[in-house]
């Protein structure tokens, strides 16, 4: 058994639980509590919140628990400095675009150290693909992004360790797919952190790294997220080429993966942003053919695309077009769905604004504090400039109290965010 998982063993007795009782409340085979002891099997998502309601602990604790301790050749190097959450902001990231540089060389100029080097052990490559598998669920399951931030950073090294020993073709593909789908997290926790250059200078050292591992559903993925930075900077006309040039990678990625049909989600958005209403309903159109796929349609990492999106990114291009009654229906269905922070408070906010355009203030203000207080409870610079994209349409009708006074509390939050 692993360190974390004797520390979910120790968990589950501290709070008066057997083995068979645990089993019993989570209703569940005594051999699975088993399973997930020793780490021959770990819980699905859907357990977790009733798993850590149990253990009296977050999802994030939990997750802890639950992600195993990488080997020692896996390990952060023992003269790395320590940085956590309270640390400089700029030091951390000066430190992972650092790497970023060092490995974005390793990817490109392959071969190029003569020094002797010795076969990258196959199980060390099997662990740390668990183990970034792990560090994407935490992130989707986290309210706060940013406190994966350090694990994140320990990975990059130890990945980048083990690129630069890499002797084998076949290693060195894996460990490029590797980089690819850690660049990507990366980039997320940057985006999140409203850090879009460094976002972008993420994900194109993931497609990079992905074409280098002949992952070509991998490499569509990066150049999407990468587009949507562009998207949400309000630069549709700079995303549209990205997003063309995906499209075309993702055709000769797999078909039975849900790539293809995200691309067209993204690109729905851009068509919207660009005032085309016919290509914007053909891609979404296309995008919800991602409903006649199997399960297995995304890996919950790189790619989560399955189509439960649609409501609220359908709303968001309708409002975006100027039809705030088509959005109104499209958001309201996106509404009552299991929502994380960030989804939720992006509806939320694209509400008020549909609220602004029927001179609704009472929607406005109940929408726009709602979302104010997932900003707060998450500290999520993604909400905080959703938010802020909401003071333009409250501009015209300052001279209501109310609006003025939410305007000020975005204001403030976007100066914390």
């Amino acid at each position: 058994m692993t360190l974390r998982r004797k520390r979910f063993a120790e968990r589950r007795t501290a709070r008066g639980y057997s083995q068979e009782g645990f089993a019993e409340a989570l209703m569940v085979a005594v051999s699975t509590v088993i399973r997930w002891e020793s780490g021959r099997a770990t819980p699905r998502p859907h357990q977790r919140p009733k798993i850590a309601n149990l253990l009296e602990i977050t999802l994030l604790e939990l997750e802890g628990l639950l992600i195993d301790e990488p080997p020692a050749d896996l390990a952060a190097p023992s003269d790395l400095p320590a940085l956590g959450p309270g640390d400089d902001d700029d030091m951390k990231r000066r430190e992972v675009l650092g790497l970023l540089a060092v490995t974005g060389a390793l990817v490109a100029l392959p071969g190029s150290d003569d020094s002797p080097r010795e076969r990258t052990d196959a199980g060390l490559l099997e662990n740390g693909e668990g183990v970034q598998r792990g560090l994407w669920q935490v992130f989707t399951l986290s309210d706060s992004k940013q406190a994966v931030f350090p694990a994140v950073r320990r990975q990059l090294h130890a990945l980048t360790t083990c690129l630069a020993g890499a002797r084998s073709d076949a290693d060195r593909a894996r460990l490029c797919t590797m980089t690819a789908d850690l660049y990507q997290l990366a980039g997320e926790l940057f985006f999140d952190a409203n850090r879009y250059t460094d976002a972008a200078q993420c994900y194109t050292l993931a497609a990079h790294a992905a074409h280098a591992g002949g992952e070509h559903d991998l490499w569509a993925c990066a150049m999407t997220r990468h587009a949507y930075v562009e998207l949400y900077a309000h630069r549709a006309s700079a995303a549209q080429p990205m997003l063309a040039a995906a499209r075309r990678v993702a055709r000769k990625g797999d078909t039975a993966l849900s790539t293809r049909h995200w691309v067209a989600a993204v690109q729905a958005e851009a068509h919207a942003a660009m005032g085309d209403v016919d290509a914007c309903t053909r891609a979404l159109d296309e995008a919800q053919k991602v409903h006649a796929l199997d399960g297995g349609s995304r890996n919950g990492g790189w790619l989560r695309f399955d189509g439960s999106r649609l409501f609220e990114e359908r709303g968001a291009c309708y409002l975006r077009l100027g039809r705030p009654d088509l959005a109104e229906d499209a958001l309201a269905s996106a509404l009552v769905q299991p929502l994380s922070l960030r989804r939720r408070a992006a509806v939320l906010t694209d509400l008020a604004v549909v609220g602004i355009h029927r001179r609704d203030v009472d929607q406005v203000m109940h929408y726009a504090e709602t979302a104010i207080g997932l900003a707060d409870q998450s500290n999520s610079g993604f909400i905080g400039k959703k938010l802020d994209g909401l003071r333009e349409h409250l501009a015209p009708h300052m001279s209501d109290d109310r609006i003025s006074s939410l305007d000020h509390r975005i204001a403030a939050l976007s100066r914390t965010a």
